[in-house]
């Protein structure tokens, strides 16, 4: 992760959107023939990839926001009815068509940033139909935008207010009735659980995740955000892509990410909003843990998804070095979606993934030093 290859005065070709050949321009064939793009004096790199989003909403919670700027914390906003059960109010009232239109605005903004990859969760419905209702979005967002998208069933997001004194009656709609629909129609590549207090205990993780690898969706799962709970050892026991948050860690679930080949996936922008510690990746790194950045963009606790304010958040708060932070939110973070083969560096047979910075970028590491700007001239997928 401390090594950036980098090539000054490339060329790279490309052919119906695979990188063909790259390297020297003084090895570049003279008989080459082809359009000719001339970038001289641009940087270009692997687009960015977000491995982890809830891109998919009905409604913001600007109004949260000014609650939290007035002392509620996240916990107490969420205990008045907010939170997660606010968004579920919302997505559960509006019509798929709309949902579809205002997400697929959300997804052009997105790749406006940088990024050429995205997963994004459901969780937001927290009912058979919103839930569906989601999903299915995503499925229309995979089949109308040229970039890889993967979708993430995360049904066991918090409990619903009909099913506040039988939550096991909601574990049961989520196993017996919405996986199976789910299986039905393709609508999910993987699963996620909120395991946390107050929302879903290891014991419960575990029953969801063995529910959910019967119908061969593998686990990327929300552990140790405000408590470490034991949801590191069942994510790890499932073999899980990846795990997503670990602002809070123990010596113990250092020691299991260290001896699994699961990606440690930070969240830096959920941090800086909600005002909660960083997960340490720096110490991750030095413990050779693999470890990719992503967004988590959702309307509550990171309305941002400036993948370029990821990075540069990383290596502010979190002191990774610009190489550390650009290649575990490209390289890493291909592994934390299961597409290495396809994207996330400069190789032959990868989608030409690409992004063209503006020009006052003149090296990379000025991507993370002008922070909270967006450097992307084009996204090549764009």
């Amino acid at each position: 992760m401390n090594r950036l290859p980098l090539i000054k005065n490339a060329y790279l070709i490309t052919e119906n959107n695979i990188i063909k050949d790259f390297g020297s321009m003084e090895n570049l064939s003279a008989d080459f023939k082809g359009e000719i793009i001339d970038l001289q004096g641009k940087l270009m790199i692997p687009a960015w990839i977000d491995s982890h989003t809830h891109l998919v909403f009905a409604e913001s919670r600007a109004g949260e926001f000014v609650d939290k700027i007035n002392g509620l914390s996240y916990e107490e906003i969420a205990n008045r009815g907010g939170g997660i059960l606010n968004s579920a109010l919302k997505m559960n009232e509006i019509d798929e068509e709309k949902l579809y239109r205002q997400s697929a605005r959300l997804l052009k903004e997105v790749m406006i940033h940088g990024t050429g990859a995205i997963e994004i969760k459901s969780g937001y419905g927290l009912s058979k139909e919103g839930e569906l209702k989601m999903l299915r979005v995503v499925k229309r967002l995979k089949q109308n935008f040229n970039i890889p998208i993967k979708a993430t069933f995360l049904g066991a997001h918090a409990v619903p207010p009909a099913y506040k004194n039988d939550k096991q009656g909601y574990i049961d709609l989520l196993i017996h009735e919405l996986l199976p629909a789910i299986a039905r129609e393709k609508l999910a590549d993987y699963i996620d659980v909120f395991c946390e207090k107050g929302y879903f205990t290891a014991d419960e993780t575990d029953k969801i995740l063995e529910a959910g690898a019967q119908y061969g969706l593998k686990p990327k799962v929300h552990v140790n955000q405000f408590n470490s709970v034991g949801g590191m050892k069942i994510a790890l026991k499932h073999q899980a892509i990846s795990v997503d948050h670990l602002e809070v860690m123990t010596e113990e679930d250092f020691r299991l990410l260290t001896e699994s080949e699961t990606i440690a996936t930070a969240l830096p922008a959920c941090s800086f909003f909600i005002d909660i510690p960083y997960a340490p990746v720096k110490e991750m790194i030095q413990k050779n843990i693999a470890v990719a950045l992503a967004s988590d963009f959702n309307p509550g606790s990171t309305p941002t998804f400036n993948m370029n304010f990821v990075v540069s958040l990383a290596c502010i708060k979190q002191k990774l070095t610009p190489e550390q932070a650009i290649n575990a939110a490209t390289f890493n973070a291909a592994f934390a979606l299961e597409l290495q083969d396809e994207t996330g560096s400069v190789a032959v047979g990868k989608k030409a993934n690409l992004l063209i910075l503006k020009d006052f970028i003149k090296d990379y590491k000025e991507i993370p030093y002008y922070f909270a700007t967006n450097p992307v001239e084009k996204n090549l997928l764009f």
